[in-house]
């Protein structure tokens, strides 16, 4: 038998064993009980989008056992289907629920009016601008982007395209930590220098990796100087605008600070490699980011790559008005030939992405879905859309008729346990049907 001082020992042992693998969670939200700090939107009778209550409970379950492990002070969902919300509920808190948070710290719902950040996900936002300017005839994706920001083409960018930016193939994956310098936001001609200073990793299309932040500050600045106006005023005059969306922009006015979800570290500590991979493609470390993320000047700021702030239900909107062709509530913004561009496979899907370290093949701006491996859940060959730091993820299926935005202000590290927000996704496409043959709505 062991002493009670050695089995001391080896549970210490192996507790410290599990820590270095990251397979215990000391960072977890201040939870409650699901049914007690849930708050509901306005949603369609289920019946009336071919779904029953079952499905909806079903897929908010999924939620809410996702909510109890703690990785997320808030989490949002918004599902469209046929054009209706169905679903659209917020569970947690918006502000003090994170483990740094002081006991005493006031906690504030998160509701369905609550606003969160897109993060990585405000790419696909970038890249639908572009889209609608190359439509008008401003941009060309075929061109250099030496075309556009003088001096790019230094250090062996000059045969970088555009295309090759969107498809995440521009061989830039690796973002200067100076580009992450809060006080450069508003510094165009300082950020335009670092990009140009760059040297490409690999040869323009070579390869797939990820441009977690040097594509979408490479495409603010194309349209910038395409445009020589702000992408914020270029994004609201073409799309959102006429479209009557109030946010879903980048960054917001300070006035709506107050009602901004604050993000929160939480899940195991970032370790390598994995840390190594993410401060590269961020340009900072991991824990560094998410204290950018609620920083002032980062809120308020034009961040083209990661800082695009509304509500899951203008998220699932924007979506929508993509499913739709390009057009929403009567409003057309872009043309369905526009759309199907953007959406064309750029890439093989067994292709591999060297900073995901997953096959994800991408269309121009989107990430795509597929029958097997897909961010969107298994069966969605046609879904598109784009996910987000980290968990964030915003998409349609035109297969489903759905548009979905899941919001949350969690930041966990690679953990397992991000298996169960994985089974929302799974949860959404088992019980909304699929129609095989759907292609983007008329």
């Amino acid at each position: 038998m062991l002493s009670t001082a050695r089995r001391t020992a080896t549970r210490a042992r192996r507790r410290a064993q599990r820590v270095a693998l990251g397979t215990v969670l000391p960072r977890r939200a201040y939870i409650r009980h699901p049914a007690t700090i849930t708050t509901r939107g306005d949603e369609v009778d289920p019946r009336e989008v071919g779904l029953t209550h079952a499905d909806i409970e079903a897929i908010w379950d999924a939620v809410a056992q996702y909510y109890r492990i703690g990785l997320h002070p808030a989490l949002s969902l918004c599902i469209r289907r046929h054009g209706k919300v169905v679903l659209e509920r917020s569970i947690g808190y918006a502000k003090g629920a994170g483990p740094d948070d002081a006991p005493g710290a006031e906690r504030v719902r998160a509701t369905p009016d609550t606003l969160f950040n897109l993060f990585s996900g405000s790419k696909a936002i970038t890249a639908t601008l572009v889209h609608a300017l190359a439509e008008d005839g401003v941009l060309d994706l075929d061109a250099p982007v030496a075309d556009y920001i003088p001096g790019f083409g230094a250090n062996g960018k000059s045969r970088i395209t555009l295309r090759h930016v969107l498809c995440h193939q521009a061989g830039l994956p690796e973002t200067p930590p100076e580009a992450i310098d809060l006080d450069l936001l508003g510094d165009h001609d300082a950020l335009v220098r670092l990009f140009a200073a760059q040297a490409p990793q690999t040869a323009p299309g070579e390869e797939v990796a990820y441009h977690a932040v040097s594509s979408g500050f490479i495409l603010g600045a194309v349209i910038r100087e395409a445009t020589g106006e702000c992408p914020r005023i270029v994004l609201r005059r073409r799309l959102l605008d006429p479209l009557g969306f109030r946010h879903l922009s980048y960054g917001v006015d300070r006035t709506d600070l107050p009602n901004v979800a604050t993000e929160a570290f939480t899940g195991p500590l970032a370790r390598a490699p994995f840390s190594t991979w993410m401060k590269r493609s961020l340009g900072i470390p991991f824990e560094s980011a998410i204290s950018i993320a609620n920083d002032e000047r980062f809120l308020t700021g034009v961040v083209p790559p990661g800082n695009v702030i509304g509500t899951a239900n203008e998220a699932s909107r924007f979506f929508e008005m993509l499913l739709r062709g390009g057009e929403l509530d009567g409003v057309r913004v872009l043309s369905r030939h526009t759309l199907a561009r953007a959406l064309a496979p750029q890439n093989d899907r067994r292709q591999q992405d060297r900073i995901i370290k997953l096959p994800v093949k991408y269309g121009l701006g989107f990430m795509l879905g597929d029958e097997l491996v897909s961010f969107y859940g298994p069966g969605t060959p046609a879904a598109f859309g784009h996910l987000g730091f980290t968990n964030v993820l915003a998409w349609a299926d035109p297969e489903r008729d759905i548009s979905v935005a899941l919001m949350n202000n969690g930041k966990p590290f690679i953990t397992p346990e991000l298996v169960a927000w994985m089974r929302i996704m799974w949860t959404i496409g088992a019980r909304i049907p699929r129609q095989r043959g759907l292609q983007l709505a008329a």
